[in-house]
């Protein structure tokens, strides 16, 4: 453990950052094309997932660089009539959410991030939703995600749980994303589902009255 700039860097904080830089080297050497080919696969098996089934309303992201792609899922979803929410980036880190209206209805917004550009919905919206795609890095053997450190989606989910609101967790990843075991913290949650090109990878079940 060490202190920098009056922060206290645990070695697990540094187990992270070492797995997180090794992790995007890897996708920024991906080909574009390999990237959009991924999406579509991705796509298809995501809308396969049986929580998706009953869920009216789905909480996504736009996927940006060489992040596997959500762009073809986000519009499937809305065309089947589901009302997808996405995130807005506020000022402290934390999430509101928006209305996806198509791609049309994007805009660009800060750290190369595309943001729906209707009515903000408030932080609390997600909590309606039914199942929630999170954006990650890896996924360990226990579900356990990897972010890339930021917090967003630390407060967002325990912000489903103060609600007491059991939506599907689900993580879109490449293969060879599925790891034994990344660096956890205690507040860290798992995820029920990751979705990659080979196929669904199952981890937890949500609670039988979700």
């Amino acid at each position: 453990m060490r202190v920098e700039q009056g922060h206290t860097v645990t070695t697990n904080d540094a187990r992270k950052r070492g797995l997180r830089r090794d992790l995007i080297e890897m996708r920024n050497s991906l080909p574009l094309s390999d990237v959009s080919a991924a999406g579509s696969v991705l796509s298809e098996r995501a809308l396969q997932l049986r929580e998706l089934a009953e869920a009216r309303t789905v909480a996504a992201y736009v996927s940006i660089g060489r992040e596997p792609s959500t762009r073809a899922l986000l519009d499937r979803l809305r065309e089947a009539g589901v009302r997808v929410l996405l995130p807005v980036l506020l000022p402290d880190n934390d999430l509101d959410w928006a209305a996806y209206e198509g791609p049309e209805r994007l805009v660009k917004a800060g750290r190369g991030l595309l943001e729906p550009a209707g009515p903000r919905l408030g932080p609390e919206a997600v909590t309606d939703a039914g199942a929630v795609f999170l954006p990650g890095l890896a996924v360990d053997r226990r579900g356990l995600r990897l972010g890339r450190g930021g917090g967003s989606y630390d407060r967002v989910l325990a912000r489903l749980e103060r609600a007491g609101a059991t939506p599907a967790l689900v993580v879109l990843l490449y293969d060879g994303e599925i790891l034994e075991e990344v660096p956890a913290d205690p507040h860290d949650r798992p995820v029920q589902a990751a979705v990659t090109p080979s196929g669904v990878h199952r981890f937890t079940e949500r609670p039988a009255d979700a």
